[in-house]
C-alpha cells in the first residue's frame, strides 16, 4: 500500500477512546448488567472474544455468573436475566436472529446508528465514536471491553496510559516471526483469541490461540525457533522454561495492561500485512458484516 491504512489510524485513537468511556461511564452504565444478576455474553468473531473476556472478568470480580457464546450458538431455553450483544455493524445474521428468537431482555452495544440491532434491542449502546472505515475491528473491540470493564467497577487510568505506550512498541522484528501462538488464563483467553485472529484477518497468517495451562497439552510441540508464543496477563509456572527450551520467541509485556498487550499485537498484524505487500483494511474474503441469505 502506498497510503497508511485507516486501520493503523484506528489504533492509534484507543487510548483517548479507552479514556472517553471510562470518563463518560454514567451516561451508558444503567443499561449495562448490575451485579448479582445472570449474564449470557454474545457476539460473532471479534464481538465474541470481547464477550469471552467479559464473562471471565465479570465472574472473576465476583459480579455473578456470566456465560460466553458465538451467536450461532446461544443455548435456546437457558435462563438469564440478561443478554449482551456486541455487533460493531448491528446487521449480523447471527445475532439479530438471536435477538429475535429470545424472550430475554437484551442489551446491545453497536457502533451503527440506525442498524437493525436498534430497533430489535431492548436497550441500546451506541459507540459510534468508536467506529471505523477498516473491515479489521480494533477500537470499536477494545472500547467495548473498556466500557464494560468500567461497569465492573474498574479504572482504567492505568490501561489507557499503557496503551500509549503500546503505540511506541517496535514491532518490526515481531512482524517477522514466521508463526505466533497467542496464550492466556481467565479474561485473557479472550484477548489471546483475537490477536490471533487479527493476524489471520489483515496478514493471512498462521497464527493459534489457546488458555495458557492447556499450551503443554499438544501446542507447544509446533515451538521452535523462527515462532513465537506470545503470553497475556500471568504466565502459568514453569511455561516460560517450557517454552525457552524449544528455541521460540516469547512475547510478554509484563508491564502492559493486557488489553494494551493487545495493542500491540494489534500494530504487528499490520505491519506483518504491509511487509508482505497485502491490504490490512480489506482482507481477501472478509466484510464488514457477515449476512446470511
Amino acid at each position: 500500500m502506498t497510503q497508511t491504512p485507516f486501520v493503523s489510524s484506528e489504533i492509534a485513537t484507543q487510548p483517548d477512546l479507552w479514556r472517553q468511556v471510562s470518563a463518560g461511564f454514567a451516561q451508558y452504565g444503567g443499561a449495562l448488567p448490575r451485579a448479582g444478576l445472570r449474564v449470557a455474553a454474545v457476539g460473532c468473531g471479534t464481538s465474541w472474544f470481547m464477550a469471552m473476556a467479559y464473562a471471565a472478568l465479570r465472574e472473576d470480580l465476583g459480579q455473578g455468573e456470566t456465560d460466553a457464546f458465538a451467536g450461532s450458538e446461544f443455548p435456546a431455553g437457558r435462563a438469564y436475566d440478561v443478554v449482551v450483544v456486541i455487533s460493531r455493524s448491528g446487521t449480523t445474521t447471527e445475532v439479530l436472529d438471536l435477538i429475535r428468537g429470545t424472550d430475554l431482555p437484551t442489551v446491545a452495544i453497536t457502533a451503527t446508528p440506525g442498524s437493525p440491532i436498534v430497533d430489535l434491542a431492548d436497550q441500546t449502546i451506541m459507540l459510534d465514536f468508536a467506529d471505523e472505515q477498516s473491515v479489521v475491528q480494533t477500537r470499536f473491540a477494545t472500547t467495548t471491553l473498556a466500557l464494560l470493564r468500567a461497569s465492573l467497577g474498574q479504572d482504567l487510568t492505568q490501561a489507557a496510559a499503557d496503551a500509549e505506550t503500546a503505540l511506541t512498541v517496535d514491532v518490526d522484528e515481531l512482524a517477522k516471526l514466521e508463526q505466533v501462538t497467542y496464550v492466556g488464563t481467565r479474561w485473557t483467553v479472550g484477548l489471546a483469541h483475537e490477536a490471533g485472529l487479527k493476524q489471520r484477518e489483515a496478514a493471512s497468517a498462521w497464527t493459534e490461540a489457546y488458555p495458557a495451562m492447556d499450551y503443554r497439552h499438544g501446542p507447544i510441540a509446533i515451538a521452535q525457533p523462527g515462532r513465537g508464543v506470545w503470553i497475556f496477563g500471568e504466565p502459568p509456572a514453569g511455561l516460560v522454561d517450557d517454552v525457552t527450551a524449544t528455541g521460540a520467541t516469547i512475547v510478554h509485556h509484563a508491564a502492559l495492561d493486557p488489553m494494551a498487550s493487545l495493542v500491540v499485537a494489534q500494530r504487528v498484524a499490520v505491519a506483518k500485512a504491509l511487509a508482505l505487500g497485502l491490504n490490512p483494511d480489506q482482507p481477501r474474503s472478509l466484510s464488514r458484516s457477515v449476512i446470511l441469505g
